[in-house]
């Protein structure tokens, strides 16, 4: 049904910047929020960031409240991940997901409201 690749990972130094896509398919793009996850080895899957269906509203973690930005193009069925400053505490493979709901809530943060997932992209920051 809803499909989503993901690119634009790779090695950076730390400081450096780099830029998700994602691209999603199969369902009314603009209808759905949308949100980035990551999960690094041994760890479990993190909340990275989320936005709504219009874009108005975003939401980050904690941890990269500051460095990371969440934008979508919706004319493009495009989603993106704008990530500066990075560290290396920030390698992992990074995922993205469209939500069960159009707007953001209180639970926007757990994966479990989320019902699709890319295949994830790699993203490793050396000091």
């Amino acid at each position: 049904q809803v499909q989503q690749v993901e690119s634009g990972g790779g090695l950076v130094q730390a400081g450096g910047s780099l830029r998700l896509s994602c691209a999603a398919s199969g369902r009314t793009f603009s209808s759905y929020a949308m949100g980035w996850f990551r999960q690094a080895p041994g760890k479990e899957r993190e909340f990275v960031a989320a936005i709504s269906w219009s874009g108005g509203s975003t939401y980050y973690a904690d941890s990269v409240k500051g460095r990371f930005t969440i934008s979508r193009d919706n004319a493009k069925n495009t989603v993106y991940l704008q990530m500066n400053s990075l560290k290396p505490e920030d390698t992992a493979v990074y995922y993205c997901a469209t939500a069960r709901s159009h707007g953001l809530y209180s639970g926007s943060y757990v994966a479990i409201e989320y019902d699709y997932w890319g295949q994830g992209t790699q993203v490793t920051v050396s000091a």
